[in-house]
């Protein structure tokens, strides 16, 4: 397994996901997990950044870079209105 081209695939497929809902499922370790829903805002070369909609009309954003994605730390599932697509 190459793990360059295994990240390049990851990113292409980050990449064309772009301006989609998203829900993450973030390890935060010691068993501690959140699960935050976004957009999935910009792919940039090394992290994605997804911005986050909070209460009281704040705005969070959040970047992960795409070896979360391939140490699964980060699960991203596209929200589609018929389908969920997962990113990995």
């Amino acid at each position: 397994m190459n793990p360059k081209n295994t990240l390049e695939k990851i990113k292409e497929n980050v990449e064309s996901y772009v301006g989609e809902k998203v829900r993450l499922k973030a390890n935060k370790g010691r068993k501690k997990t959140t699960i935050r829903e976004g957009v999935l805002e910009n792919a940039y070369p090394s992290i994605f950044v997804v911005k986050i909609e909070g209460g009281y009309n704040s705005v969070r954003r959040v970047s992960y870079s795409y070896s979360d994605i391939l140490t699964e730390t980060v699960e991203v599932t596209v929200c589609n209105e018929e389908t969920k697509i997962q990113i990995s």
